[in-house]
């Protein structure tokens, strides 16, 4: 990441579209990026860890539950693992534009997989206690508050600018892909074995990202230029988010969808406990099917080659409605078919969110912005997670969801709206191909439009 001004970093907005809109080019390939070998070991490593991953989240939250019998308990673990970020978070960006990226990586890998093996050995030995659970859960956000920030920024190291947007894209599909195994591999195991050997999986899964990084060519990564040790540097970073309209909507949107629309482990562990009386197995499978389409939503991104604000608030109201539409499915089996366009347009948000921002943002500024975009889109959850379980425990399952699919829509249409007026655009209604069009427009042209009709 050399530095750089922030204008001559982002790329030139589309009147077309969103004033505000990063692009990168149209009709990339669906895996460019895995022609880059540094990015491929990078790609093969999460690809085990994040399978790891999701089996102890699986796990996690089932243990907690089993424990306690209480969702406000499930909300609380994800508070605590969330919690970090929210108090920490502009603090690990800080460090992040210091330090170099490949050995910041490799001690906080090094610490999560400590940390899984200690919930291991507590919950394989009987002697596991609910509070245990919670210190591990922070113990896990601690960590993530330098690597969650550190992985996202290495990856414009390692595939450079051109790339990134595929890269990003690939990534989460990486992690879905997790997601579809590591949900089904934990239920076998919780019914099973036991929850400690999805605990003790994830923490063998950590050598392979901490093998592949360190077989990585030093000689092959992009070329950065840290940022020196100095004052102010939070506040700078702070002020240069303030100023760019198109990072700090992307951020707050999120914030709100990741605050009360993404709290998944406690609406999922209710609807599978308490709505069907189905157990572990309609849990796990609810996380299956919301991976398949999070799979595909990650894919579709990559296959599109770009980031549009439009895009963005598009899939977000879309997010929110089917939430709450899912919140009133009467039988397990349309909620859980619900769960797949619900994945898609999460993993849409997600993906176009975060390409932009990155794409917006100077290289030398890229840890502290991506450490406050984390912070706001995981951080929220210590504020949401609780609320959402109170909600959840005294109204039911289908009010807590209701209420995140609401605020999740509502914030989309009133960013939208405030993206636009920003953009000077206007909303245009007509009919293109003997379709209805309806999108915004540049005032000058929506005058033309209307001259022309």
């Amino acid at each position: 990441m050399s530095t750089g001004p922030g204008a001559a970093s982002a790329p030139a907005p589309d009147g077309h579209d969103d004033p505000t809109a990063p692009g990168t080019r149209r009709g990339t390939s669906m895996f460019a990026s895995l022609k880059v070998r540094n990015y491929r070991l990078f790609f093969t490593g999460q690809v085990v860890s994040n399978i790891g991953t999701w089996m102890q989240r699986i796990a996690q939250d089932w243990l907690v539950l089993s424990l306690t019998g209480s969702s406000a308990a499930v909300g609380i673990t994800t508070a605590l693992q969330f919690l970090p970020m929210l108090l920490f978070g502009l603090y690990g960006g800080v460090l992040v534009d210091r330090l170099r990226k490949r050995p910041a990586l490799l001690v906080t890998q090094s610490s999560m997989a400590v940390t899984a093996l200690f919930l291991a050995v507590l919950t394989l030995t009987g002697h596991v206690q609910v509070w245990h659970v919670y210190l591990a859960a922070f113990a896990m956000g601690l960590a993530t508050v330098v690597d969650n920030p550190a992985r996202q920024s290495f990856v414009a190291e390692l595939v450079g600018r051109d790339q990134l947007q595929n890269a990003v894209s690939l990534n989460s599909a990486n992690f879905q892909s997790a997601r579809l195994v590591g949900p089904a591999v934990a239920g076998l195991m919780i019914t099973g074995v036991g929850t400690g050997w999805a605990f003790l999986a994830n923490g063998l899964s950590f050598l392979a990202p901490l093998s592949c990084l360190l077989l990585m060519r030093a000689r092959d990564l992009h070329a950065v230029e840290r940022t020196p040790r100095g004052k102010g540097q939070l506040r700078e970073g702070l002020r240069y988010v303030a100023g760019r309209p198109e990072l700090i909507w992307t951020i707050t949107l999120v914030g709100f969808i990741g605050t009360f629309g993404f709290n998944f482990p406690v609406f999922l562990s209710a609807f599978a406990d308490d709505v069907f009386h189905a157990g572990a197995g309609a849990y796990s499978l609810f996380n299956t099917l919301m991976a398949v389409g999070s799979l595909v939503g990650a894919l579709l991104a990559a296959r599109r080659g770009t980031a549009r604000l439009r895009v963005l608030i598009a899939a977000a109201l879309a997010f929110g409605a089917l939430e709450t539409v899912a919140a009133t499915a009467p039988e397990l089996w349309l909620f859980a078919l619900l769960m797949v366009p619900i994945g898609v347009f999460s993993m849409t948000v997600n993906v176009t969110a975060n390409t932009s921002i990155q794409m917006s943002t100077d290289p030398a500024m890229r840890g502290r912005v991506m450490a406050l975009y984390m912070m706001v889109f995981l951080g929220g959850s210590p504020v949401g997670a609780p609320i959402v379980g109170w909600v959840t425990d005294t109204y039911g399952a289908r009010a807590g969801l209701a209420a995140g699919g609401a605020v999740a829509a509502t914030a989309a249409l009133v960013i939208g709206l405030v993206l636009a007026r920003v953009g000077n655009l206007r909303l245009s209604v007509g009919w293109h191909r003997g379709h209805p069009q309806v999108r915004f427009v540049p005032r000058e042209r929506r005058e033309e439009l209307a001259r022309a009709a």
